[in-house]
């Protein structure tokens, strides 16, 4: 026969289902508050992502921006290089490298720039083109008396007023031949993509006017 249940047996029994009520509700509340974390870092997981794929596109978004303005600078600064050395067979602008380590391009287009500015600039004539210059002069000196000559003929030989005009016109042309060979020394200055400065307008009047001094006192 079962011994009848005790008041003692019965309480430790309602103990025994206190306590694991209780602990069924600890371990309830952690659940509970292991579930909440979880979620809460998932959350947090997804809105960084979220702001990393936003961060992504818009860094792709300018990266492409830039490629774009890279792209068109490399093909005008391309077409500059092309006309500076006269080559057309040099075709299209080169390939970007592969294996190159990322730096920033647009430093590096703004140097090749300003030295592609700085290349088509016109220098000034070398001096070894003096005696092509002192050439130039000699002729417009040379080329002004002639002128100068043929008017005084003119005017003696027609004789009345434009015996007294054409050798003072003759006068006039004839100093004017110093600054005559100025054209031809331009000329040859603008073939060779350069300009005429001082030195070069120096050699070619001072020939002028030696010619022209020359020429004066022979014809006395």
């Amino acid at each position: 026969m079962n011994e009848p249940v005790t008041s003692e047996t019965y309480a430790a029994q309602l103990r025994r289902l206190a306590d694991l009520t209780a602990r069924v509700r600890e371990q309830r509340a952690e659940a509970y508050t292991w579930h909440e974390r979880q979620c809460a870092a998932a959350e947090r997981a997804v809105t960084d992502a979220a702001e990393q794929l936003q961060s992504a596109e818009e860094e792709l978004v300018a990266a492409r921006e830039l490629q774009e303005r890279v792209d068109a600078e490399v093909a005008h600064l391309w077409q500059l290089l092309r006309a500076r050395l006269g080559a057309r067979r040099l075709g299209g602008p080169p390939a970007p490298a592969n294996g190159v380590g990322a730096t920033d391009p647009v430093p590096l287009l703004a140097k090749t720039r300003d030295l592609l500015d700085r290349a088509g600039q016109p220098g000034e004539l070398p001096g070894s083109v003096n005696p092509l210059l002192a050439l130039c002069g000699v002729a417009g000196g040379v080329l002004a008396y002639a002128l100068g000559a043929g008017a005084r003929a003119l005017g003696v030989g027609y004789g009345g007023d434009l015996a007294v005009g054409l050798p003072v016109l003759a006068l006039v042309v004839t100093l004017l031949g110093p600054l005559v060979g100025l054209v031809p020394a331009r000329v040859l200055a603008d073939r060779r993509h350069a300009v005429l400065g001082p030195r070069p307008i120096t050699v070619v009047i001072g020939a002028g006017l030696l010619t022209t001094v020359l020429l004066l006192v022979l014809g006395r």
